[in-house]
């Protein structure tokens, strides 16, 4: 007699299994991460306003008894306005009630919010303006063989008054840094072997990698030089709008916006990957 195994049998004998590996981590976007949240508004209209001091560096030594000199402050103030960003996703109702697929597709388009986010973040040219594209940051120009133009950037928005928080990097920027050796013909990297590296660090300030940053390129930022408005992303399913053909919608908003207070305290740097 034939033998009876898994090769031959009708399915229903011999069922698959579906296996949905763990999702993918919504990282934390560059804008929760490098900037100082001040709010949250709802609607293209409303803006957070952001009052601040420019700094005018006319304290001075007066004798005594004599009289002080008057010196008005320059009061400034920032409209932080918001953008929304949307993403919509059609199933079938039969799909949309198969195992998993309403929690790998509501993480999925969450995870497209904040990449599509860390892109504006980073290069739009208006409205707002992304943080390599804002006039009056610093350009330090391109690393050579050595970390000489980050450490003139760094101590530049020191002397700015600047207290540098973050470099962003692209991730292939930070291996060929990474790369970089104490001298010609040594195998001993300039920044260490990194075979150990918990956080990422250059020159003690803690370097985020992100893939939406352009190839080559970094920036160095001091958090509170840049505010933000963020809300919380939001998703949503509805069975209405697809009712003539028994379908599901599923809709994830995200509404954010930012500026700089202080662009001298930011600065961009790219680096030679040839």
């Amino acid at each position: 007699m034939a033998q009876i195994t898994t090769s031959t049998a009708d399915y229903a004998w011999r069922p698959d299994q579906t296996f949905f590996p763990a999702p993918d981590v919504v990282a934390p976007a560059l804008i929760l991460q490098t900037s100082t949240v001040a709010g949250s508004v709802d609607g293209d209209q409303p803006a957070v306003r952001v009052a601040f001091v420019k700094d005018a560096d006319s304290a001075a030594y007066v004798a005594e008894g004599s009289p002080a000199t008057e010196d008005d402050p320059d009061l400034d103030e920032l409209e932080v306005r918001t953008k929304k960003l949307v993403r919509l996703v059609n199933l079938s109702s039969e799909q949309f009630r198969q195992t998993q697929t309403a929690t790998q597709v509501a993480e999925s388009v969450a995870r497209d919010l904040v990449s599509k986010a860390d892109n504006s973040y980073i290069a739009d040219v208006g409205g707002p303006t992304g943080l390599t594209n804002v006039s009056n940051i610093i350009n330090g120009g391109e690393l050579g063989n050595n970390l000489d133009i980050l450490v003139d950037l760094i101590a530049e928005i020191e002397s700015n008054g600047g207290t540098p928080s973050h470099i962003v990097m692209h991730p292939q920027a930070f291996a060929e840094v990474k790369k970089l050796k104490t001298e010609s013909g040594s195998n001993a990297s300039l920044v260490g072997a990194g075979v150990t590296d918990a956080v990422p660090m250059l020159l003690s300030l803690p370097v985020l990698k992100s893939r939406y940053i352009p190839a080559g390129n970094g920036l160095v930022v001091d958090r509170t030089a840049i505010v933000s408005a963020v809300g919380p992303v939001s998703v949503a399913t509805s069975e209405h709008a697809l009712f003539a053909s028994d379908g599901v919608q599923l809709r994830a908003t995200w509404r954010i916006g930012w500026g700089v207070t202080r662009p001298d305290r930011i600065g961009k740097f790219t680096v030679d990957g040839s």
